[in-house]
């Protein structure tokens, strides 16, 4: 029971849990389900010292999944992340979700992370909530960027600058 770094066959249950997510239109941009064939090679992408994806299980069962993935994919943002997470929707509201970003936060160092970002719809506001009380903040909102069944909503990028400082390092925009 706990967190692990996943197995190929853990993938039936992340895509479950995952496409559970879609019908709220709180956590994802897909609107309709994707498939274990569909998700393999983002699957074999992550890798444990560098981009794991992580589970989370209870009773031997897979009730959450955690990934890190590579931010904007240039060499300059290596010590960048995007963080998900997903919790099986019979599981949410059971202090999981800090569980996982707790983990995340003391992998980072491990992962060469420096910071954490997050693509969070504004309307949903228990993960808004739960990365602001880790001290993610907004970053950035783009309004209005999605449309799903005929309404729009806007995405926020949340983020965290870890524990780190380096000479030389700037701010400015």
């Amino acid at each position: 029971m706990g967190l692990r770094h996943s197995t190929e066959q853990d993938l039936p249950r992340i895509v479950d849990i995952y496409n559970a997510s879609i019908a709220s239109r709180r956590s994802t941009a897909d609107t309709e389900q994707v498939t274990r064939e569909s998700r393999l090679e983002w699957f074999r992408k992550h890798q444990p010292g560098r981009r794991p994806l992580l589970v989370y299980e209870r009773e031997e069962v897979v009730v959450a999944w955690m990934s890190f993935e590579d931010f904007y994919g240039r060499p300059a943002y290596r010590h960048t992340a995007e963080l998900s997470i997903y919790i099986d929707p019979r599981h949410q509201g059971k202090l999981l979700g800090k569980k996982l970003l707790h983990a995340a936060e003391e992998m980072a160092p491990m992962l060469g992370l420096h910071t954490l970002v997050g693509y969070v719809f504004a309307h949903n506001t228990p993960s808004m909530r739960l990365l602001k009380a880790f001290g993610f903040q907004e970053w950035g909102r783009l309004p209005d960027i999605a449309e799903m069944d005929g309404k729009e909503y806007s995405l926020c990028i949340m983020g965290k600058r870890l524990a780190h400082t380096e000479q030389g390092a700037s701010a400015d925009c």
